[in-house]
């Protein structure tokens, strides 16, 4: 059996099996009020980062997507009409409050496709199946990125698009502001909002911890992707990786 190994969640150094159960956790807190803080947070920008990241996609009619760490649906609802009734979007979340608000959202703008919890560390999909995988904002969470992005590269079809958007290194003019804004406003924010100041403190800690956006790149190499290109949006606030499969 290999020695238990420990990880990080936030700032804190935690055992890897306890990261999972945490990171769930704060996202149970989270789901209900997860649209209104993101719109909150980001005073809307993610609305756009998320159409640029579609724009990019290029999904075709008869195409299948995977959308990782789907949660409330953003993505899957956007690329669902693109596909048309002859392609498929799938939709999946490792926590299960964050995919029943996602799955209800669906439902509710007329939208039916699979949705289920999944693990992006162990994707239970044939490999070569997808022309497209997605992850938005949920990469930083994983524990074993290096083994969530090798999942993703296995299930895409030779020349697949993986297209990870995540938070990133802001640029160095807007450093001090942005640390002001994430470790000072935003967990009064969720205190406010969502009365839950920690879950969000969390949140802005996880981005520090995140690679940036060149060692994000290095690790898709290693994955298996030989070529991928970065996106910076709002000063490197979020930044899209865009990699293919050869």
């Amino acid at each position: 059996m290999l020695p238990m190994q420990d990880t990080h969640f936030g700032f804190e150094s935690v055992g890897e099996h306890e990261k999972a159960g945490r990171v769930r956790s704060v996202f149970d807190s989270v789901a209900p009020k997860y649209d209104l803080m993101n719109d909150l947070m980001s005073m809307g920008l993610h609305r756009a980062w998320k159409a640029y990241t579609v724009l990019v996609a290029n999904v075709r009619p008869g195409q299948r997507v995977l959308d990782i760490a789907g949660g409330t649906g953003d993505l899957a609802l956007a690329f669902a009409p693109k596909v048309g009734s002859s392609g498929q979007v799938v939709h999946t979340d490792i926590n299960e409050a964050m995919l029943r608000e996602g799955r209800n959202r669906l439902l509710d703008a007329g939208v039916c496709l699979p949705t289920l919890v999944c693990d992006a560390e162990r994707l239970p999909f044939a490999d070569a199946g997808f022309d497209l995988v997605t992850v938005a904002f949920g990469l930083r969470n994983m524990t074993h990125k290096d083994a969530a992005l090798r999942e993703m590269h296995r299930v895409l079809k030779p020349g697949g698009k993986l297209l990870v958007l995540e938070f990133s290194k802001v640029a160095k003019p807007f450093e001090r502001l942005y640390d002001w804004y994430s470790f000072k406003v935003l967990p009064q924010l969720g205190k406010l909002v969502a009365n839950d100041s920690a879950s969000y403190r969390y949140l802005a800690e996880s981005i520090r911890m995140h690679p940036d956006q060149q060692e994000l790149k290095t690790l898709m190499h290693k994955g298996g992707f030989g070529h991928v290109d970065v996106h910076n949006m709002t000063g490197g606030v979020a930044a899209l990786h865009v990699a293919i499969k050869c």
